[in-house]
C-alpha cells in the first residue's frame, strides 16, 4: 500500500537538514557527535547519511520546522515533485531520485574488505538474483539494486585505507620481510599480475589456520622491530586484532596501505578493493548498495562472484587535492562561485572525479558574499566555523558547525558568507 500524501509544502531555495546517524560497530563514539556538538551515548555512532537513501532519508526543515505535518523526509519530496526538487536536467539524466548519497564517515575499527561493481555487472547480478528469488533481505542477496556505486572520501584528519592491489613487486617484498608465504611472493615475482592476483585472492579467502596464525605473528613482530614496513605491518596486526579468525587479513596483505591528512581524498571505482581503518572524512557516492565483500566481516562472502568484479590491474593509488573550481575543464555541474578561483575573500576547490552522479568541493568562504549558483540539487555541510546562506528573496540560514543544507536548483544563485567557515558541497558530476 503506497504512503499517504503529503500536505502541501513550500519549494525554498535551501532548507534546513536534519540526518539519520547509522549505528555500526565499527563505527567512533564521538567523532559525529563532536561534529554535530550532540551529547555523546557511549554507542558507536559510524556514519551520517545525508540524502534521499529510502532506508535512511534526511528529514528537511524550513526555519526549523517542517511546515504543515512536521519535518519531511526527503525521498518523499522528491517522489511528489521531482522536477522541484531535482531540477527537470536532473531527473532527465537519472531519473526522478537524488543521484548521490553523502556521508561522514567515522571508524574506530576498519570497515569491511570490498569491492563494487559496474554498473553493467550491477544489472545482470541483480536480474539474476530476482530470478533465483533471492529477497532483497537475505543475508546472502549480493545485488540490491541496479546501479553501481562509485566513491569519493576525503580525509577530515588522519585517515587510514586499504586501496587497490599494491604492485606484486612491492608485495612480493613484503612478504619476503615477514618471512611467511614463500609460494605467494615467488609467483608474484614470475607471474603477470594479472594472472597470479585472483588465484593468491581466493588462496587467502580459503587459509588454513596455521597460515593464518603464522602472518599474523609475523605482521606483530616486523611491526614492532620498527623499519620501512612497520607501519603498514601495524596497520594490518591491528585488523587480525579487530577480526581475529578472518581470513581477509591475507587478502588484506595483498593491498595498497594509504595515510591521508585533512584535505587529502581517494576515489574508488568500479572493481577495486578497499576498506577504510580509521579515521574520519566525508564521503559521496552513487545512491547504490551494492557492495561484495571480501573479508573483515561476519557477513557474507560469496569468493565466485567477487573474483567476478574485481579489478587486478595493481598500481599505487592516486592521492587526490582539491583544485580552483575553473582551474579544468572537469568541473563538470556547471556551479561555482563569485570568488572560486582561490583569490578574494572565498575560494570553492573541486575534487577531480569521472563520476556522473556526483562531485565534491570543499568551500571556503571569506567576509565577502561567495555567489553559489543552483543548476543542480546540492547538499551543504559546514565542517568547522559558521557560515550563512541568503536567499534573492532575503531568506537566510545559518550553518554552524555540523550543520546541512539542501539547495534546491533553479532557485538561485544565494550567497554564502562565513569568515573562517569550511564546507564541503555535494552536487551532481
Amino acid at each position: 500500500m503506497p504512503p499517504p500524501a503529503l500536505p502541501p509544502f513550500p519549494l525554498p531555495p535551501f532548507a534546513l537538514l536534519r540526518n539519520p546517524v547509522r549505528r555500526y560497530a565499527w563505527g567512533s563514539a564521538t567523532a559525529i557527535p563532536a561534529l554535530t556538538g550532540a551529547a555523546p551515548d557511549g554507542t558507536p555512532q559510524a556514519e551520517l547519511w545525508l540524502g534521499a537513501h529510502p532506508s535512511a532519508p534526511s528529514l528537511l526543515t524550513v526555519d526549523g520546522r517542517g511546515g504543515g505535518g512536521g519535518p519531511r523526509p526527503l525521498d518523499r519530496l522528491i517522489d511528489a515533485d521531482p522536477d522541484g526538487w531535482l531540477g527537470p536536467d536532473t531527473v532527465r539524466r537519472f531519473g526522478p531520485a537524488l543521484p548521490f548519497l553523502f556521508k561522514v564517515l567515522a571508524a574506530e575499527r576498519a570497515l569491511s574488505l570490498q569491492v563494487h561493481p559496474t554498473r553493467a555487472q550491477a544489472e545482470a547480478g541483480y536480474a539474476a538474483e530476482q530470478a533465483r528469488g533471492i529477497p532483497l533481505d537475505a543475508p546472502e542477496r549480493v545485488f540490491k539494486d541496479r546501479g553501481h556505486k562509485p566513491e569519493l572520501i576525503c580525509a577530515l584528519g588522519d585517515f587510514e585505507a586499504l586501496c587497490g592491489f599494491r604492485p606484486t613487486a612491492g608485495t612480493a617484498r613484503l612478504l619476503a620481510a615477514l618471512d611467511v608465504l614463500p609460494d605467494w611472493a615467488a609467483a608474484l615475482r614470475t607471474r603477470p599480475a594479472e594472472a597470479v592476483l585472483p588465484g593468491l585472492l581466493r588462496a587467502g579467502l580459503n587459509a588454513s589456520d596455521d597460515e593464518l596464525a603464522a602472518v599474523t605473528g609475523a605482521l606483530r613482530r616486523t611491526a614492532a622491530a620498527g623499519g620501512p614496513y612497520a607501519a603498514s605491518c601495524a596497520a594490518y596486526a591491528r585488523l587480525a586484532e579487530e577480526y581475529p579468525g578472518d581470513r581477509g587479513l591475507l587478502a588484506a596483505l595483498l593491498l595498497n596501505h594509504v595515510r591521508l591528512t585533512a584535505g587529502q581524498a581517494l576515489y574508488l571505482d568500479a572493481g577495486v578493493p578497499h576498506a577504510y581503518l580509521r579515521g574520519v572524512g566525508v564521503e559521496l557516492m552513487a545512491n547504490s548498495d551494492n557492495v561484495l565483500r571480501c573479508g573483515l566481516t561476519p557477513k557474507h562472502v560469496d569468493v565466485d562472484g567477487l573474483l567476478a568484479v574485481t579489478s587486478f590491474r595493481p598500481g599505487e593509488p592516486e592521492v587526490l587535492l582539491p583544485r580552483p573550481l575553473g582551474s579544468d575543464s572537469g568541473n563538470g555541474s556547471g556551479t561555482g562561485t563569485g570568488n572560486g578561483n582561490g583569490t578574494g575573500n572565498g575560494t570553492e576547490e573541486r575534487f577531480p572525479s569521472p563520476a556522473e552522479e556526483f562531485g565534491l568541493s570543499r568551500l571556503r568562504p571569506g567576509a565577502a558574499a561567495v555567489r553559489v549558483d543552483l543548476p543542480a540539487p546540492q547538499i551543504l555541510l559546514c565542517v568547522s566555523g559558521r557560515a550563512r546562506l541568503r536567499a534573492p528573496g532575503g531568506a537566510e540560514l545559518p550553518l554552524p558547525a555540523g550543520a546541512s543544507a539542501y539547495l534546491r536548483p533553479g532557485a538561485g544563485p544565494v550567497e554564502l558568507t562565513g569568515p573562517g567557515a569550511e564546507l564541503f558541497r555535494a552536487t551532481t558530476g
